[in-house]
């Protein structure tokens, strides 16, 4: 604030204007301009009241009425100060909340802090789930459960350094999902990643479980999530106009490697008992978009993953490779089971296509992966060697049709959320955005003498997404074949297979996430 100029103001509002009849005005300054006004209005602040004398010159102002005068405009003019003060102090911190949650921001927009969350409450039942397993009858657990319940906290500093933490308080348990530091003052040709974060493979393993359009991934995930999903590394991504690639190199997850040998029973390690070095990988992926507009998108992947085991030939989180199966995150039923230990190394290939024409979306994924072993292999259930190598794959097909004419969102090489064009409301008459999904998905984890099993199944869902928070969701599973499965009928006649699979799982969801 320009004090003498205030002050100037005023005095001349108070004296130009003197006359002998006194009558009392209010006068406002606006505490953007800080003129002086004498009706009230926007960002304008009572001063006070003043009296006008009518026919009364300047000069002729009595010395108690002038020192009044001047001691009232210094009183003015320290609240003036007082309130530009508190103005400024207000605005270092912007406050906001929003379908993206709470934001809070620096006046230079040098430090931001966002609180997000996601809760995914989920229903499920199934048919045809009663089985056996080696002579004992078994079944798919209905009811429901807290599929995920994560709280995200991530910030800004200075400008160029982000960090972000996230996790997970569904199942009864803690678990940390993101934990990594980000720097991107080199955004124009890569940001760096630090930390606990995903590894670069797989469109479907990438995409947040808020977007994707099923309330579980595909079976090809059998083989991705145990060598590809989250880990401790250091990353570089650059995202382009039409083109996005990311390169790092990973060890093992948050959980910490084993040691080998045993303890007695006082917790005494025994001789021989060392601690395990842990794996370390590199993953890489690359997407193309040569048609990228906001209803048109066609994208083109290939990602590829080499990982080394520790030095117990283990993978991930300080356990054997295990690649299996339930019917829903919280059944205990498991339609293949196997594992392989003596692991030396993993190689996969990922091919991705995909693309988005109006209210159309479609997908495809086909991933190879090929597994050595020191020496044989074993089937770490069955513990029988087989051959140094083995050769698994899996792949899915979707698509996805918006009956209310949106079209799905598409960032950095991931579809994103469906975004309704009216969002539901009784009042204003929205009724969000309705979707109809179908996927086909097939893995085949069987190579030889190596019998991991196969599975095929196909996957319909009707979704309504309510706002850009809120949306249900409904999920019909057909089991379409099941082969080397550790399952058998009830009766234990023959294995579970082709058309006496007859199994089918419905979920329901209800979905936020801020």
């Amino acid at each position: 604030m320009k004090q003498p100029r205030l002050t100037l103001a005023i005095a001349t509002a108070l004296i130009a204007g003197a006359s002998s009849t006194a009558f009392a005005i209010d006068l406002y300054v606006d505490t953007r301009t800080q003129q002086i006004y004498a009706e009230p209005g926007s960002h304008r602040e009572l001063m006070g009241s003043f009296e006008r004398k009518e026919d009364q010159a300047a000069d002729t102002l009595s010395p108690s009425d002038t020192q009044a005068i001047k001691e009232d405009l210094e009183a003015k003019t320290l609240q003036l100060n007082a309130m530009k003060e508190h103005m400024d102090e207000a605005e270092k911190v912007k406050v906001k909340m929003d379908e993206k949650g709470l934001q809070v921001e620096s006046a230079d927009k040098k430090f931001k802090f966002k609180l997000g969350g996601r809760i995914q409450a989920d229903s499920s039942f199934h048919s045809g789930d009663v089985m056996s397993k080696g002579g004992i009858p078994v079944e798919a657990n209905d009811g429901t459960e807290l599929r995920r319940g994560r709280i995200r906290f991530e910030g800004v500093f200075g400008t160029d350094w982000l960090a972000r933490l996230e996790a997970d308080f569904a199942n009864d348990r803690t678990a940390v999902k993101d934990a990594f530091i980000q720097y991107t003052g080199l955004s124009k040709y890569a940001n760096i990643t630090v930390g606990q974060q995903k590894q670069n493979f797989s469109r479907e393993l990438q995409e947040s479980s808020n977007d994707m359009m099923f309330t579980e991934r595909s079976l090809m995930n059998i083989l991705v999530a145990p060598v590809a999903d989250r880990a401790i590394g250091l990353n570089f991504t650059h995202n382009d106009e039409k083109w996005m690639g990311e390169i790092g190199v990973f060890g093992d997850s948050i959980t910490p490697p084993t040691t080998s040998g045993s303890v007695d029973a006082n917790g005494i390690a025994k001789p021989g008992r060392v601690a395990m070095d842990e794996g370390w990988g590199i993953s890489s992926r690359f997407t193309y978009n040569p048609i990228i507009e906001k209803t048109k998108v066609i994208h083109l992947g290939v990602a590829g993953n080499y990982r080394k085991t520790d030095d117990n030939g283990e993978v991930a989180k300080s356990a054997p490779l295990k690649n299996s199966y339930k019917t829903t995150n919280m059944s205990d039923l498991s339609l293949i089971d196997s594992g392989i230990s003596n692991v030396t190394d993993i190689t996969m290939l990922g091919l991705e296509a995909g693309g988005i024409y109006g209210p159309w979306s479609t997908g495809f994924e086909y991933t190879k992966s090929w597994i050595n072993c020191n020496e044989n292999c074993n089937d770490i259930d069955k513990t029988d060697k087989i051959q140094d190598g083995v050769n698994l794959d899996a792949w899915y097909g979707e698509v996805a049709y918006t009956l209310t004419g949106e079209s799905r969102g598409y960032k950095n090489g991931n579809f994103g959320y469906l975004k309704p064009a009216k969002p539901f409301s009784l009042k204003n008459g929205g009724w969000g955005a309705w979707e109809l999904a179908a996927r086909y998905s097939e893995a085949d984890l069987n190579d030889g003498e190596f019998k991991g099993g196969g599975l095929s199944n196909v996957t319909v869902a009707l979704n309504w997404y309510i706002n850009n928070n809120f949306r249900l969701m409904a999920n019909y599973t057909r089991m379409l074949d099941i082969r080397n499965s550790p399952l058998s009928t009830l009766d234990g006649a023959e294995r579970i297979s082709g058309d006496n699979t007859d199994l089918d799982t419905f979920m329901l969801r209800a979905a936020m996430f801020f």
